[in-house]
């Protein structure tokens, strides 16, 4: 077993983005900028921000975060985002989900300049993708094919199961797969919770992305020896073992998985690291026009 190790992957590739953003800055004399906007105090999106901040500024960017309490309208949140879409000197805005139930994500997310869209989340920049054209790629799949090709998996020609279709990690990273482009040029299989005997799927695969959102969902039974597995999987329970109070398991049986898997991700330490990377590599793409000229 190999380990697919975000952190080193992360520092790597941040050491990158940080020298782009130092000469854009030398050049421009301004800084790649991006705005996250909050809305309530959920725990994980707490985190989720202040990392989204902490490690701009790590590369040389500028972050602004904008905060909301979880009574704010819908009005006041899309006059908020047609604002900043307004602003010249943003290159990137993220409104973090989930929203409260009063307001209508997809209205949020559309709203949003698709040369802005740096979560990769707008319809356009979705049909791009699809297209094989250039696009914001959703941080998460965009993370993790960074990963795959940073420690050279082989994809062409593999057959790839995702289990899992959401629109922020499924769907979108099995278009990846899919496409004409490296990593990619795989046989895609995506699995969910109406696909009946989920484990005939997963043992034939020979690169396993997991994305259900449930603890040790994938257990040693279900993969064959040499299989490559990414695992998205983010689920925290209360611990008395660690500092935090808290314990992070991904959605694969690491433990026991790890023994057949050729190559495998940790959590944490894999991909919520590479997630991160994909939205700072989005920004810096859009200061530096590489997308929408």
């Amino acid at each position: 077993m190999n380990l697919l190790d975000g952190k080193y992957v992360s520092e790597k590739l941040k050491g990158e983005i940080a020298e782009s953003a130092a000469k854009i800055l030398a050049e421009t004399g301004r800084k790649p900028h991006l705005v996250a906007v909050l809305v309530g105090h959920d725990g994980g999106s707490e985190t989720y921000v202040a990392s989204k901040i902490k490690n701009c500024e790590a590369v040389g960017f500028k972050s602004t975060l904008v905060r909301y309490e979880s009574d704010v309208t819908e009005e006041e949140l899309l006059a908020k985002v047609a604002e900043l879409n307004a602003n010249a000197d943003i290159d990137g805005i993220i409104v973090q989900l989930p929203l409260p139930k009063h307001i209508d994500p997809e209205k949020v997310t559309e709203k949003i300049d698709h040369r802005k869209d740096v979560d990769g989340f707008h319809p356009v920049n979705l049909g791009r993708m699809q297209r094989n054209l250039p696009s914001f790629i959703p941080a998460t799949p965009y993370g993790i094919t960074l990963m795959l090709k940073e420690y050279g998996i082989e994809t062409a020609g593999k057959h790839c199961v995702v289990v899992g279709r959401s629109n922020i990690v499924g769907s979108p990273m099995s278009i990846l797969m899919a496409r004409n482009t490296t990593p990619g040029n795989c046989t895609v299989t995506i699995c969910h919770s109406r696909t009946p005997d989920i484990k005939k799927f997963t043992l034939d695969a020979d690169i396993l992305i997991v994305a259900i959102g449930k603890k040790n969902f994938i257990t040693a039974d279900m993969v064959k020896d040499g299989v490559v597995v990414i695992d998205v999987g983010m689920n925290r329970e209360t611990s008395t073992l660690t500092k935090s109070g808290f314990k992070l398991y991904g959605d694969v049986d690491f433990e026991n998985v790890s023994q057949k898997a050729s190559w495998i991700t940790p959590v944490p330490g894999g991909v919520g690291l590479m997630t991160i990377i994909g939205l700072l590599k989005n920004t810096l793409a859009s200061a530096n026009k590489e997308v929408y000229p």
